[in-house]
């Protein structure tokens, strides 16, 4: 069985794509459509002249943060983000025109990596207890490995060592609390596993280049 979990596929104009499947569970899709000609996209880029190799099933660290990031403002879309949204778009322009370059196919080996029911597991495991010290020994018996290997095997995987992937993680829960303007800062700081305000704050500007305060007033 063809395991999906954090899988892209990319079709490029001209190319179809057809397939079904007999899932166990709800599936959750995503999907982008992206006009090679838009007026975001400049012209020297030549993105609509650029001959796109259609993929697969597919994972690129990279690539999946930026989609997971626009997926998150179409979910919870606040007033005056705007010009955030066209500036993740333009560089999921500059993502794909990478990835078809091949400059991203080395990124993730095709053996040595976890295996499927090891992603699946270990990231269901993360975001049930981003509020919690998660430690590597803890991560590692999820996916039945020794810490050794399964650092090694992590990064391989998803593209970064296992706490960088937890702290990114627990700032993409932030931002979405973060429009709830009922929830204090440092209440989500505390409920995403952080002791002191001034931690999460310095890992939030951190990841995002601003202060919690400063991006939930870019929100209102």
């Amino acid at each position: 069985m063809q395991e999906l979990n954090r899988k892209l596929t990319f079709v490029p104009a001209g190319h179809r794509f057809c397939g079904w499947q007999k899932p166990r569970k709800l599936t959750r899709v995503t999907y982008f459509y992206i006009d090679p000609r838009g007026p975001l996209i400049d012209p020297e880029l030549r993105f609509a002249e650029s001959e796109f190799t259609p993929r697969l099933f597919f994972f690129d660290h990279d690539l999946w943060e930026t989609a997971f990031k626009l997926k998150a403002q179409a979910v919870n879309p606040g007033p005056g983000q705007k010009q955030y949204v066209e500036a993740l778009s333009v560089v999921l322009m500059h993502e794909l025109l990478r990835l078809n370059s091949g400059a991203g196919l080395a990124k993730r080996p095709i053996r040595g990596g976890l295996a499927g029911w090891q992603e699946k597991k270990v990231a269901q495991y993360i975001e049930a207890h981003l509020s919690e010290d998660i430690s590597l020994a803890t991560l590692a018996d999820v996916a039945r490995l020794s810490p050794y290997h399964f650092v090694r095997t992590f990064k391989q995987s998803f593209g970064l060592p296992p706490h960088r992937y937890v702290s990114s993680m627990r700032i993409q829960h932030a931002k979405s609390l973060l429009a709830d303007p009922a929830m204090s800062v440092t209440q989500i700081g505390l409920n995403l596993g952080f002791s002191e305000t001034s931690s999460f704050t310095t890992t939030f500007r951190k990841h995002t280049g601003l202060t919690p305060t400063a991006y939930r007033r870019g929100l209102e």
